[in-house]
């Protein structure tokens, strides 16, 4: 006989805690193999194909493109065919809502799978994983023993339930979603189901302020109404998150100073008359960026605040800002002190194209030490950018144009940049971040020693 198994979004790594659906690879009735791609998920980092660990017949979706779920929601179930050969399944997930009401004698027990760690890649992108702890919820028992004066039936079958937010709802409260009936069309748990049967699980001290939650529901929706809502997930979330919390935790400050660029692009464009690869503009940047980080190394360290402590790295991982169709991105460029120009303009392509594709891994996006953002691309001149947390510096390069410049005693039109620089200023001082800013200044105006190619 066939089992019905819950495949749930699984733990994506770095930190990620929810992801939402882009696109569906498979419909309901669709056959799928075992680590077949079934969903393209985005992640705060990264698009992310998900494969299925089982293999079978697609019986339900959970959740439309544009979905936003937690790590342990449901995905999709699959109806596992029931021959006396063992499928490379991963463990039988008779999930919240998926499986019996948990008796030994269900032909859907988690011992009755073989462990995932035969099924190849956990997800694209992440490689194979050893095999996880299996995860079950451990129901509390105790003074809630009697949540109710009548008994609710236990569900006998999946859980009448879609929206995720409910599912995440009960999940915190310790709710187990087979004890609430559900008021919805053909019994359909709502919200409002779970709120009051974790109201009644509270008892009559907790009951009184229940209703609270529904009475800002007028002014939400006339402010609603007075305009779009876009919410703050994916990569504009993230974006979010870091940003707010940078400006929280770090005490930063921005010094810049003008810079006569004309030799450095005289030195780039006879870099490209020589023949080979071109060399970018930006790597040169980089090159001039790591060797002042190696004349000022505490520049490139974070903060370990829980210990109080100043971490300087021993490597350059070269971040640099990207603007993307899904918004804001900082690809890193790894030990970036050790690459010529040639494989930095390499490795900056490389990324970028990645970065347009929405094909960036979360490892191309973590790790970096130091940023720099080249914000003269949107035809500005100067900016006081935000440091991307837990980095100590960013460097700001705004556009290079003519401008009149005092050359050798006579006013001349020269090749001008605005340089900014925002530095952390606990890890230094204001003379440490000036002495970078005027090191990397003279590097563009006397580029000669720092681009040979080593």
């Amino acid at each position: 006989m066939a089992q019905v198994l819950e495949f749930k979004l699984p733990d994506l790594g770095e930190g990620l805690t929810e992801a939402e659906i882009v696109r569906w690879l498979v419909a309901v009735g669709d056959v799928v193999a075992v680590d077949q791609p079934v969903v393209e998920v985005e992640t705060a980092k990264a698009m992310v194909e998900v494969p299925c660990p089982y293999g079978g017949v697609v019986t339900a979706r959970y959740g439309e493109e544009g979905t936003e779920l937690p790590v342990g929601a449901p995905l999709l179930t699959v109806a596992v065919g029931g021959t006396g050969e063992a499928e490379p399944v991963a463990v039988s997930a008779v999930a919240e809502g998926a499986g019996a009401s948990g008796s030994s004698e269900s032909a859907a027990s988690p011992e009755s799978a073989v462990s995932s760690e035969y099924s190849g890649n956990v997800l694209v992108g992440y490689g194979t994983a050893g095999p996880a702890a299996r995860r079950r919820r451990v129901r509390q028992t105790g003074p809630a023993a009697t949540p109710a004066p009548v008994p609710v039936p236990t569900h006998q079958g999946p859980v009448p339930v879609i929206s995720p937010l409910v599912r995440k709802l009960a999940r915190d409260g310790g709710l187990d979603l087979r004890q609430v009936r559900g008021s919805g069309p053909e019994g359909l748990i709502l919200r409002a189901d779970v709120e009051l049967a974790l109201a009644t699980d509270r008892g009559p001290q907790d009951a009184s302020p229940a209703p609270a939650p529904v009475a800002p529901a007028v002014p939400t929706a006339s402010v609603t109404s007075a305009g779009e809502r876009v919410p703050l997930r994916g990569v504009r979330g993230a974006v979010a998150d870091k940003l707010s919390r940078s400006r929280t935790e770090i005490p930063d400050a921005t010094c810049w100073v003008d810079a006569d660029a004309t030799e450095l692009m005289a030195a780039r464009a006879a870099m490209n008359a020589a023949g080979g690869p071109k060399i970018s503009l930006l790597a040169l940047l980089a090159r001039i960026c790591v060797h002042a980080l190696a004349r000022f190394p505490e520049l490139n360290s974070t903060v370990d605040t829980a210990a109080r402590e100043i971490v300087r790295l021993p490597d350059v991982h070269l971040g640099f800002a990207a603007q993307t169709p899904r918004g804001l991105v900082v690809p890193v460029v790894r030990n970036a002190g050790t690459r010529t120009a040639e494989s930095l303009t390499e490795e900056f392509g490389r990324l970028t194209e990645a970065a347009r594709q929405s094909a960036l891994t979360p490892a191309d996006l973590t790790g970096g030490t130091f940023t720099l953002n080249n914000y003269g691309v949107f035809g500005v001149d100067g900016s006081t950018p935000i440091i991307n947390h837990p980095e100590a510096a960013m460097l700001g390069v705004g556009r290079i144009i003519p401008k009149p410049w005092v050359h050798r005693g006579e006013l001349a039109v020269r090749q001008v940049v605005q340089l900014s620089f925002t530095f952390d200023h606990r890890v230094c001082d204001g003379g440490t971040a000036g002495g970078f800013l005027r090191y990397v200044a003279d590097c563009v105006e006397q580029p000669a020693v720092l681009l040979r190619t080593v």
